[in-house]
C-alpha cells in the first residue's frame, strides 16, 4: 500500500475545491506509518542526555512492533481492549501504539507526568486491561494498580524491575523480555479507517478530563495540515521532524510523528524534563531538523538565545505552534533571528486536531489570526444559541461538519451524554432550533451533523479566525463581553512579561471583573510601576473596560501537563 494524502492547487481555493478524503479499504494505521514505507529508510533518530544514540528504520520499527502485538496478545489482550502507554520519548512508546493497531486494540497515551490520581482516574475509565510504563513512572503505577480491578499485565519500559512480579490483580514483567521472546511476523487484526484505535485524555483544562475515542483514520485527518503548516514540501528528502511536546498528547503525535510517518520521513525522539533553548538548538543543529511543533513559550524562551544562527549551524524551515497567542514580535523574530524561517499558527483541540492553519505559499499570515480552514475540514462560526452562521466580525462558536472527515472523534468514551452535548443535527443555517441543537446519543457519521468545539471565534472578510476564547471562559464586564485571548495578546506585547493568564471573577457592581496573572520575565519584578504599566497599555490598545483591574505577579503560572494555562487556578 502506497497511499497518500496530497493537498494540492495552485491557490488555496483550488486546494479546498480539489480536495476529498480517500482511505483505501482495509486500512490499517500502523500499515501506512511503517509497513508501506522503504523498510531501509531511517523512521526514528533516538537519543538521551547520555549520548546514546540510536536510529531505528521502518523495517526496524514493523517488525518490532509485530514483537510488541505478540507479546500483548500472549498476554490476553484482544480487540477492542485499552492498552496503558505511560513512556516518554523512547521507542516503546510509539512501538506499543502500533502494536495496538495491529491487535485491533485501543491504545490509551498517558503523560509520565501524571501522579497518582490523574494516572488512577484514566486507567479506570477506560478500564484499561494492558499498560505498558516506564521504569521511571513504574512506582507510581504500581501504587495505583490495586485500584485498577481491569488491569491484568503490566510491562516496564528500560529498568526498574528485574523479575516478574504481582501488583494488585496484574503482573508487572520487564518490557524487553516479554517482547524479545516474540521476534516473529504478527498478522494484524482485520481493521478500517473507522475501526476505534486510540483514546486520548483530554487536559482538564476546563473541567474534568474526558476520554476522546478516534479511529485509525485520524492521522489521515491531520496531514492536509501537516501540509499546510510545514509548508507543502513534506516529502523532501532531507526533510526531519522534531518536537519536545510529550508523546502523550494529540500535538505531538498528530502534528508530527504520525503525520511525518506518513509521509515516510524521520522524526526525532529525546525524553526530556522541562524545555532548555539551549538543549532545543544543540537538538535542531545535531539531527539537522528542518521542521518543528513548538508551543509559544518555548518559542519565546528560545528567543532569550543570543544570535542562535551565529552559535548553531541550524537547517529550521518551519516551525508550527498553537495553543498560545502567536504574538507579532515572535514572527518578526523569527523572520529577522532565523534567517527568514517560517512560524505558523494552528488550531485544533483533542477532539477534532488541526482544522484551521496558515501556509505562507498560499496567504499572507495575520498575527494572532489562526489562518484558515484546512481542506478536507468544513469549518463554521455559529451561533450557539441558533446554530445559524455569524457574520464577519461576530463573535460565535467553531463548528466542523462531520461528514467522512476522519479526524473528528468517534464519541467520549462511558460519557454518552458529553458526546450529545457537542454535536448539532440539521445545521448549520436550519433556523431557529435553540431546544434541539443537540443530538440523540447515537451520533451519526455523516450527514449535516456538526461537533461543536466549545471554542468562541470570529471570521473576518478575508476569511481568517480569529481565536477568542473558550464558551465558558468569555468574560462579562459591566454588559461587555470580553475574551481572554485579546487580553491576553496585548499583556504579552509588554517587554516585560513572560506568560500572563487572564480570567473573569465575580464583582458585585460590573457582574465580573478582568483578573490578570501575571509571570514576569528573568530580571523583571512585579512592581507597582510595571502594574501601572501593563494596565495603561490595555487601556490603550483596547478599551477602557478591558483593562484588567486586578493583576497579580507570580514567579510562575498554574499548567496543565500539557502546558496549558490552568484558568481555574487563577480565580483564586
Amino acid at each position: 500500500m502506497s497511499h497518500y494524502v496530497t493537498v494540492s492547487g495552485e491557490t488555496y481555493e483550488e486546494a479546498r475545491e480539489s480536495f476529498s478524503w480517500d482511505a483505501p479499504e482495509g486500512f490499517n494505521a500502523a500499515d501506512d506509518l511503517v509497513g508501506k514505507h522503504d523498510g531501509d529508510r531511517v523512521a526514528l533518530y533516538q537519543f538521551d542526555d547520555d549520548g546514546h544514540r540510536e536510529e531505528y528504520t521502518f523495517a526496524d520499527l514493523d517488525a518490532r512492533s509485530d514483537a510488541v502485538a505478540s507479546a500483548l496478545e500472549s498476554r490476553g489482550v484482544e480487540r477492542g481492549d485499552r492498552v496503558a502507554v505511560v513512556v516518554p520519548q523512547k521507542p516503546a512508546n510509539v512501538l506499543t501504539h502500533l502494536a495496538c493497531w495491529k491487535l485491533g486494540a485501543i491504545s490509551l497515551p498517558l503523560s509520565v507526568l501524571f501522579g497518582d490520581d490523574a494516572l488512577r482516574y484514566r486507567l479506570t475509565d477506560s478500564e484499561a486491561r494492558a499498560a505498558v510504563v516506564d521504569a521511571g513512572q513504574w512506582e507510581t503505577l504500581r501504587e495505583v494498580a490495586p485500584d485498577c480491578p481491569a488491569l491484568e499485565s503490566v510491562l516496564v519500559v528500560d529498568g526498574g524491575l528485574a523479575d516478574a512480579t504481582r501488583t494488585g490483580d496484574a503482573t508487572a514483567e520487564p518490557f524487553d523480555g516479554a517482547v524479545d521472546r516474540n521476534e516473529t511476523a504478527f498478522d494484524r487484526a482485520d481493521t478500517d479507517a473507522d475501526t476505534p484505535a486510540i483514546i486520548i485524555y483530554t487536559s482538564g483544562s476546563t473541567g474534568e478530563p474526558k476520554g476522546v475515542l478516534h479511529a485509525h483514520g485520524v492521522w489521515l485527518g491531520h496531514c492536509p495540515a501537516f501540509q499546510m503548516y510545514f509548508e507543502r514540501d513534506v516529502r523532501s528528502e532531507d526533510a526531519v521532524y522534531w518536537t519536545p511536546a510529550d508523546w502523550a498528547w494529540i500535538g505531538a503525535l498528530g502534528d508530527v510523528v504520525f503525520p511525518a510517518w506518513h509521509y515516510g520521513r524521520p522524526v526525532v525522539g529525546h525524553p526530556t524534563g522541562s524545555f532548555d533553548p539551549g538543549r532545543a538548538f544543540e537538538i535542531a543543529e545535531t539531527f539537522d531538523v528542518t521542521h518543528a511543533f513548538l508551543p509559544p513559550t518555548a518559542i519565546r524562551m528560545l528567543m532569550g538565545v543570543d544570535e542562535p544562527t551565529e552559535e548553531y549551524n541550524l537547517s529550521l524551515e518551519a516551525i508550527c505552534s498553537g495553543g498560545e497567542p502567536l504574538t507579532r514580535e515572535i514572527l518578526e523574530w523569527a523572520d529577522e533571528e532565523l534567517a527568514g524561517v517560517v512560524v505558523n499558527e494552528l488550531y485544533g483541540q483533542t477532539e477534532a486536531n488541526l482544522l484551521v492553519t496558515n501556509c505562507r505559499g498560499w496567504f499572507p499570515a495575520k498575527p494572532g489570526s489562526m489562518g484558515k480552514p484546512v481542506p478536507g475540514h468544513d469549518v463554521a462560526v455559529l451561533d450557539s444559541e441558533t446554530g445559524e452562521r455569524v457574520g464577519p466580525g461576530e463573535i460565535g462558536e467553531i463548528a466542523v461538519r462531520r461528514g467522512d472527515d476522519p479526524v473528528l472523534f468517534r464519541e467520549y468514551w462511558n460519557a454518552p451524554e458529553k458526546t450529545t452535548r457537542v454535536t448539532l443535527e440539521d445545521g448549520p443555517g436550519c433556523g431557529e432550533q435553540s431546544d434541539a441543537m443537540r443530538s440523540s446519543s447515537d451520533v451519526p457519521s455523516d450527514g449535516d451533523t456538526w461537533h461543536l468545539t466549545g471554542d468562541l471565534a470570529e471570521r473576518d472578510e478575508d476569511g481568517y479566525l480569529w481565536f477568542a476564547s473558550r464558551d465558558d471562559d468569555l468574560i462579562n464586564t459591566s454588559g461587555y463581553r470580553v475574551a481572554p485571548r485579546e487580553v491576553e495578546e496585548t499583556v504579552l506585547e509588554h517587554e516585560a512579561v513572560e506568560q500572563v493568564g487572564v480570567v473573569g471573577v465575580p464583582d458585585e457592581t460590573r457582574g465580573e471583573i478582568i483578573r490578570a496573572v501575571v509571570q514576569p520575565v528573568d530580571g523583571a519584578s512585579g512592581s507597582d510601576d510595571l502594574r501601572s504599566e501593563i494596565q495603561d497599555l490595555v487601556r490603550e490598545k483596547l478599551a477602557e473596560y478591558e483593562y484588567p483591574r486586578e493583576l497579580e505577579f507570580r514567579d510562575e503560572l498554574p499548567t496543565t501537563t500539557t502546558g496549558k494555562i490552568r484558568r481555574s487556578a487563577l480565580r483564586s
